[in-house]
């Protein structure tokens, strides 16, 4: 899914968008708008979850080449209220990166929409201190709560009524996967 020999990093977050989302990428991210009634307003086509409200800026900036004609919204506690981001939420929005706690509360507040969703990515980047997503305690919590409840069903029934991609972005090895896995289970 991503590209091969390109290192996980934010300065190169744009390329493996661009090969993920294929010729299409444009398209997608970039045209139609709410008064032709092809996007929802607050349906964003890609969803960014991060450990935290600087990583999500960070990988904001890897996408700089993309959001010029993209709009990207930004979902965190952190500089903005939840009342702005409900505001912004309500025209077209294609790229949305956030923390877990609050792209799932504007999820189950109606404000965020996942009907136009193609690609979640899952940032995996740890933090000075070592911690990802998966590792940082409060935050893992929250990831897992929103993942079970807006996309483990629609990805293990196999009723993938959302065309949804997920995507797992930065140094990860699979061992420490199946262990976060097998923490969330215990």
């Amino acid at each position: 899914m991503l590209l091969k020999g390109v290192d996980q990093n934010a300065s190169s977050f744009s390329k493996h968008i661009k090969h993920i989302c294929k010729s299409s990428w444009k398209e997608e991210l970039c045209k139609g708008n709410l008064i032709d009634g092809k996007v929802n307003p607050g349906s964003p086509f890609i969803l960014i979850v991060s450990a935290s409200a600087l990583r999500s800026l960070e990988l904001l900036r890897g996408l700089k080449s993309l959001t010029r004609d993209c709009r990207p919204v930004k979902l965190f506690a952190k500089h903005m209220k939840l009342e702005e981001q409900i505001t912004l939420l309500k025209s077209r929005v294609n790229i949305v990166t956030g923390t877990p706690s609050r792209i799932k509360k504007l999820i189950e507040i109606d404000a965020l929409s996942l009907s136009r969703l193609s690609l979640v990515v899952i940032d995996l980047q740890r933090d000075a201190k070592g911690y990802s997503l998966f590792t940082l305690p409060q935050v893992s919590n929250e990831f897992w709560e929103l993942y079970k409840s807006h996309f483990h069903g629609k990805l293990s029934q196999g009723s993938n009524d959302l065309n949804l991609r997920i995507c797992f972005y930065g140094p990860m090895s699979v061992q420490e996967f199946e262990k976060s896995l097998k923490a969330e289970e215990d």
